[in-house]
């Protein structure tokens, strides 16, 4: 086993980050989560968690699971609907005796969940990663206030337009799926039942996406097809962010009535973006997890769920290798198949239904 003296850097304190720090913790590793934001960023808004999800974090810590399944509903049915509000398919969902479900959930419950299980010693905020080194033996890790960490293995799990992947495959160009996406939370105890998924299917450019979340709130999403602007090309967020009534206007009343009745505040505006799967996910002593390491689509909702499987099998090959070089290179052979299937489906979904 790598000695559990081995001292570990994490970038980025999101449900991957976070969520690997408790896993080495756990095995005796010296662990520092660090995070650029002041505060634990636990904004956001519902997610749905896959069963394969709710298996990674019950594995290695079934607090986490329990807090989560308090937090949010149990998806009782997937319902799939035509923009004039008909039905054309409803899916519902039935778990075993003792079987975890798939969860709807605000993201902030889920990180709250997992950040409740991390000590608080080990989480440095105001961290914004400057640049990284490495020698031999160690990684280095240089902060814009003038501070560095030096330890074992650094480990990117900070996002899409991750820094540390660019000391690992440089100049990563984010891939354009066609659509602006709204996404909002918004109290609801009429439209959205609890555990009910509602989706409108595309037609006319159009798309959007409705979950109860518990709490007498239900997650909308909504999305329409457009094409860059020039100064657009390469940001996260449009210039405008304002959803186009004429496009709203294409959802039947109810739901149409929902997103407008959001408060602003709750609601936020992204180009969607995954990135084309790496052929390496480290260098050295340095290594990326999660969206950093394969940001995807979200039509298969499997973001969260494969940082957390990151997490397990990381920690597994740092239990059982003789050293970090081999530890990585049996966690690198073993995922990226995995993660590279699950970018190139998820793309597959997203432009098969109906982008220009």
């Amino acid at each position: 086993m790598v000695p559990s003296q081995t001292r570990i850097g994490i970038i980025g304190a999101g449900t991957s980050g976070s969520y690997l720090a408790i896993l080495l913790i756990q095995q005796g590793f010296q662990v520092d989560l660090f995070e650029k934001a002041p505060h634990p960023r636990t904004d956001g808004c519902g997610i749905l968690i896959v069963q394969p999800g709710m298996q990674a974090l019950h594995q290695g810590n079934p607090k986490i699971t329990e807090k989560i399944i308090n937090s949010g509903d149990a998806v009782k049915v997937f319902e799939f609907r035509n923009l004039r509000g008909g039905v054309i398919n409803s899916e519902p969902v039935t778990y075993q005796e003792n079987e975890l479900p798939g969860m709807l959930v605000h993201r902030k419950a889920i990180l709250e969940a997992i950040l409740d299980e991390l000590p608080p010693e080990c989480l440095h905020f105001n961290a914004e990663l400057a640049s990284i080194a490495q020698t031999e033996h160690s990684a280095i890790a240089h902060f814009k206030d003038g501070t560095k960490w030096e330890g074992d293995l650094l480990i990117g799990a900070d996002g899409i337009v991750s820094k540390v992947r660019q000391s690992i495959v440089p100049n990563v160009e984010l891939f354009y799926l066609g659509d602006i996406v709204w996404r909002g939370i918004v109290e609801d105890n009429s439209f959205c039942p609890e555990g009910n998924f509602f989706v409108y299917v595309r037609g006319r450019g159009i798309y959007a996406n409705f979950f109860h979340i518990g709490g007498g709130r239900t997650h909308w999403g909504f999305f329409i097809e457009k094409e860059r602007t020039d100064s657009e090309i390469g940001k996260l967020q449009p210039n405008n962010t304002i959803i186009p009534p004429q496009e709203l206007a294409k959802l039947p009343d109810d739901a149409r009535k929902l997103i407008e009745s959001t408060p602003v505040e709750n609601i936020v505006c992204r180009f969607s973006y995954d990135i084309d799967p790496l052929p390496k996910i480290y260098d050295g002593r340095v290594l990326l997890i999660g969206d950093a390491a394969h940001a995807k689509s979200s039509t298969r909702a499997r973001g969260m769920t494969s940082g957390w499987e990151d997490g397990l099998y990381l920690t597994k090959h740092l239990a059982e290798s003789a050293n970090i070089p081999e530890a990585l290179e049996k966690f690198q052979t073993e995922r990226l198949p995995i993660v590279h299937e699950y970018q190139r489906t998820s793309r597959e979904m997203s432009l098969k239904i109906g982008r220009r």
